[in-house]
């Protein structure tokens, strides 16, 4: 066995009494692809906040890569450790092409000095036509990205993340407003980079998480409720009676 990528153990968080995380303990192995799932309200927001430093725990430890807790650490910090973070809505640099977002995206030193003088290496550019691959954009390497579909901008996004060779990758939503082929393919790209990369998914399209076929954590009141496949947690009462039924 290996040792988790991600381990939360005892995680409670309290806004004015309101308890958005409840003792919730969860590990990540790396190189996994996990969906989250629950009801709003659920903690699924504040869960990702707390492992990128946004929100600090009352109580519990968050140990990324066995003995770094996440909960000592500034935002930045745990940024530049390879945990990357997509929100629902793509940020990208509407006014330049693809191949531009991804240009600027690379892991690569960008001080005033080493900005002013930097080239792309011929190491930077296998790296980008890599991503242009997986992300399905290369036909798209030269439109503005301001002109993209909504899901190709989100695969954009990603491909710009994976730029940065994360550890671990926390997309929000990643499939909402997309089409059935966009969503399709949404899960293609993210079956594809977990094994290199670990993945958690929060998403509340139960059609695209069966398409994920992998595990799936369902969180209600900020706790873990149940865990397994898709399959065994949509037969779980507990399950059907606070999130499925409704």
């Amino acid at each position: 066995m290996t040792d988790p990528l991600l381990y939360l153990d005892g995680v409670s968080v309290s806004f004015d009494g309101f308890k958005a995380l409840n003792n919730l303990s969860l590990m990540i192995d790396p190189g996994e692809l996990r969906a989250i799932i629950g009801p709003n309200g659920a903690g699924k927001t504040t869960m990702m906040d707390v492992i990128t430093g946004k929100t600090r725990p009352d109580h519990g430890t968050v140990m990324f890569e066995g003995n770094t807790d996440l909960t000592k650490l500034k935002e930045s910090t745990i940024a530049n450790l390879g945990i990357g973070r997509k929100f629902q809505r793509p940020t990208v640099f509407e006014h330049h092409t693809v191949l531009d977002n991804l240009e600027l995206a690379l892991k690569n030193p960008r001080g005033v000095f080493s900005g002013l003088f930097y080239k792309v290496s011929e190491e930077d550019r296998k790296r980008i036509e890599e991503l242009l691959d997986i992300t399905k954009l290369s036909p798209k390497r030269d439109v503005v990205a301001g002109g993209l579909a909504h899901g190709e901008k989100q695969w954009l996004e990603i491909g710009m993340l994976l730029a940065q060779d994360p550890k671990l990758l926390l997309v929000d939503e990643p499939v909402a407003g997309m089409t059935d082929a966009e969503t399709e393919q949404t899960a293609h790209l993210l079956r594809a980079i977990s094994g290199k990369h670990s993945v958690i998914v929060v998403e509340h399209d139960m059609v695209f998480v069966r398409e994920l076929g992998v595990k799936v954590t369902v969180l209600h009141e900020g706790s873990m409720l149940a865990e397994g496949s898709l399959d065994t947690v949509s037969a779980n009462q507990q399950v059907i009676d606070v999130y499925l039924g409704r």
